[in-house]
C-alpha cells in the first residue's frame, strides 16, 4: 500500500508542476499581459510603465520561476482590478463554488447510482428505459435552459425556493440540482454497465449459490465491483463542478470560482485568473489521488498490481 501511494504521489506532484507550466503559459500566449491590463486607450508609456511594474519586461522562465516562487510561499500577488491580495478574493468566492460542487455531486450521486442499480438489475424493462431516458434529457438539456426552467416553476411561480443569493441553504437547491442533474447521466451508466457486468461474474454466481438475500449480494458484493470506476469519474465531475459552474454561477448569481474567473477573463487581471487556473487544477489533482485511494481501498488488486 505503501508502495502505490509513493507512485500515485509522485504522479500528482508531476501533474501539478506541469499544470503550473501551463497556468502560467496561457496567460502571457493569449497576447501582451501589459497592454491588456493597460486597456485599449493606453499610451505605449503607460504600457510600458506596467510591463517594467509587474516585471513582464524580463525573459520568460525568469518571470515564471519568480512566480512559482511566491505561490510557494503563500504569495499568490495582488488583483490588478480590485486592489485585494488573490488569497482574500479566493477565499471569498471559494466557500460558494465548494458547496455548490459538494451539494450538486451528492444529488448527482443519491440520483444516478439507485437508478443505475435498478437499471442494471431489470435490464430492457420500463425501469431501464426510464433511467436512459432521464440520462439522455439530461446531457441533451442545456444547463442554462434548465436552470432557467427551475427558477420559473419553483423559484417565480411556486414560490418554494430562492432564485438568488447565497444566504442559507435552501438558495443552493436549485442551483446544486442544475449542476448535479447534468453529472448524473455519465455517472448513472456507468453504474449500470458495471452492474450488468458484475452480476453475470462468478464471485456473485457463488454468493447467489450460499443462498445469500438479493440485497446482499447486490449491495455487498455485485456493487462493491460496480462501483470503483464511478468512484473516479465522480472525483472527475467534482472537479468539473468545482471549475465550470460558471453558467449556473450567473443566472443563480453565487459569487463563486466560476463567476470570479468570467470577470477576470473580462478584465484582464492576470494574477487571478492564473491563481483560480492553478487552485482549480490542483483540486483536480488531489480529487484524482483521493479517488484512486478510495479505489485501492475497495478492490486490493488495484493496488497490489
Amino acid at each position: 500500500m505503501l508502495r502505490f501511494l509513493a507512485r500515485r504521489l509522485l504522479v500528482t506532484l508531476l501533474v501539478i508542476a506541469c499544470t503550473s507550466v501551463l497556468a502560467f503559459s496561457l496567460v502571457h500566449l493569449s497576447g501582451d499581459p501589459a497592454a491588456a491590463m493597460a486597456g485599449e486607450g493606453a499610451s505605449p508609456a503607460d504600457v510600458e510603465s506596467i510591463r517594467r511594474l509587474y516585471g513582464f519586461d524580463q525573459p520568460i522562465h525568469t518571470q515564471y520561476f519568480a512566480w512559482l516562487g511566491k505561490i510557494l510561499s503563500g504569495e499568490f500577488g495582488r488583483s490588478f482590478y480590485l486592489r485585494q491580495p488573490v488569497v482574500s478574493v479566493l477565499a471569498e468566492h471559494a466557500p460558494v463554488t465548494a458547496k455548490l460542487g459538494l451539494s450538486a455531486l451528492a444529488f448527482a450521486l443519491l440520483l444516478s447510482i439507485p437508478l443505475g442499480i435498478l437499471a442494471g438489475l431489470y435490464r430492457d424493462t420500463v425501469i431501464d428505459r426510464f433511467a436512459l431516458g432521464l440520462a439522455v434529457a439530461g446531457q441533451a438539456l442545456p444547463s442554462f435552459l434548465f436552470a432557467l426552467l427551475l427558477v420559473y416553476i419553483f423559484g417565480v411561480q411556486l414560490r418554494w425556493l430562492p432564485i438568488s443569493g447565497s444566504a442559507t441553504w435552501l438558495h443552493f437547491v436549485l442551483p446544486s440540482v442544475t449542476l448535479g442533474y447534468y453529472a448524473a447521466p455519465a455517472l448513472m451508466r456507468l453504474t449500470r454497465s458495471g452492474m450488468i457486468d458484475v452480476m453475470q461474474s462468478d464471485h456473485v454466481r457463488t454468493a447467489r449459490a450460499y443462498g445469500l438475500p438479493a440485497w446482499r449480494v447486490v449491495l455487498l458484493h455485485a456493487l462493491r465491483s460496480a462501483i470503483i470506476p464511478v468512484v473516479s469519474l465522480a472525483a472527475v465531475q467534482l472537479g468539473f463542478m468545482l471549475g465550470g459552474s460558471i453558467v449556473v454561477e450567473t443566472v443563480f448569481s453565487l459569487k463563486g470560482l466560476g463567476l470570479l474567473a468570467w470577470q477576470s477573463i473580462q478584465r484582464s487581471d492576470i494574477e487571478v485568473i492564473q491563481s483560480i487556473l492553478l487552485v482549480i487544477a490542483l483540486i483536480y489533482a488531489l480529487l484524482t489521488l483521493l479517488a484512486d485511494l478510495l479505489n485501492a481501498l475497495i478492490d486490493p488488486r488495484i493496488r497490489i498490481s
